[in-house]
């Protein structure tokens, strides 16, 4: 690996493993467990990695690995903003800056909660609708988030800008959500302070979307913390579920999650889609943060 301390990091991410044990990550610990912490299998399925590319990093082999390698396996490895960045200095990557967005590290009590929500849909989100990560159901029913920078990154920003991204819910619950979006928008720029990025993203749907620009200028406020939503699966067709929300102390990042009273439809689809999975969605599709 041009570039990289390949003893450093070879040791560095040994270490990280050997310290978490596996109930911090949802998995069974076993009764044949012979290592400390995870096995090098466990940690390459938590950061989406093959076993034996994950080997070949920890043995200090193989090409230097991507940005996008090294986020993911800070985000299984649960490294603190420290370790993140040591593990960049590591690998010779350029450290990411600490935003609120798309490449802000997940803060590890709610990737903690998330490794544990393992039978429905859950994911976690920045203030402004920005999907960090997610479970696989959470990908089933919603779609994966598009692999864009900037304000497109935002569900919000995309509602009010891309006619596809409202396929996820029926046009007749369009003016609920344009609502909601708008009123949440505006408490978390009153509560950032009007920070540049909000500013921009304001600023450019106002711009381009009058519905956004009348709704704004109505100046409702409300936090989105509970909603029933009717979304829209492409094989299970309109699925009635609660959807919830967690925040961090900061209030930066969302978890959430989207459950259904027992013995309902929407309960019944839940575990039908289970089993469809991903297979119906394609990269992409729908990609709704909440």
């Amino acid at each position: 690996m041009e570039g990289v301390n390949h003893s450093e990091f070879a040791a560095f991410l040994k270490s990280r493993r050997d310290r978490i044990r596996p109930a911090d990550v949802g998995l069974p610990a076993g009764p044949r467990r012979r290592v400390p912490g995870l096995r090098r299998e466990e940690v390459a399925q938590l950061a989406g990695l093959s076993a034996d590319y994950y080997t070949e990093l920890e043995r200090g082999r193989g090409a230097q690995p991507s940005a996008q390698v090294l986020t993911a396996l800070a985000r299984a490895l649960r490294l603190n903003g420290d370790e993140r960045d040591h593990l960049f200095h590591l690998a010779d990557r350029p450290v990411p800056p600490a935003t609120h967005g798309p490449a802000a590290q997940v803060q590890p009590a709610l990737l903690g909660l998330l490794d544990r929500l393992t039978t429905t849909p859950a994911q976690v989100i920045t203030d402004l609708h920005q999907t960090l990560v997610q479970n696989e159901l959470a990908a089933a029913l919603v779609g994966r988030p598009p692999a864009v920078r900037g304000p497109a990154a935002s569900l919000v920003y995309r509602w009010f800008t891309d006619p596809d991204a409202r396929g996820l819910y029926p046009p007749e619950d369009h003016p609920h959500h344009s609502r909601v979006f708008v009123a949440d928008l505006q408490a978390v720029a009153a509560r950032r302070g009007g920070d540049s990025e909000v500013r921009r993203m304001v600023a450019a749907l106002r711009r381009r979307s009058e519905e956004f620009t009348a709704l704004w200028d109505t100046h409702d406020v409300a936090l989105r913390r509970t909603d029933h939503k009717r979304i829209v699966h492409p094989s299970l067709g309109v699925i009635e579920l609660d959807c919830h929300s967690l925040f961090s102390e900061d209030g930066h990042q969302r978890l959430l999650w989207f459950s259904a009273p027992p013995g309902t439809e929407g309960a019944a689809q839940l575990e039908l889609l289970s089993v469809i999975g991903t297979q119906d969605m394609t990269a992409g599709e729908h990609s709704a943060s909440g």
